[in-house]
């Protein structure tokens, strides 16, 4: 999010060719505060893919919850 950018707390989820992660990796750590290597091209965007499902999951689980209590 737009707060986590300012205060450089960042997660970069990478994948591509090592050697090239590796040259990116000191830049990347002057946005972020956790920059991980997934392996081959594409496996960081389906990482942070399943991280996004995973936190939408968690939120209909509270809404749910919300909403069951209100009833």
């Amino acid at each position: 999010g737009v707060g986590a950018a300012r205060a450089g707390n960042l997660t970069f989820m990478v994948g591509g060719v090592e050697q090239e992660f590796d040259a990116a990796k000191e830049l990347l750590t002057c946005m972020g505060s956790n920059v991980i290597y997934c392996g081959e091209v594409g496996t960081g965007q389906a990482a942070k893919i399943c991280n996004n499902m995973l936190l939408a999951i968690s939120m209909i689980g509270t809404a749910e919850a919300m909403n069951l209590g209100i009833r």
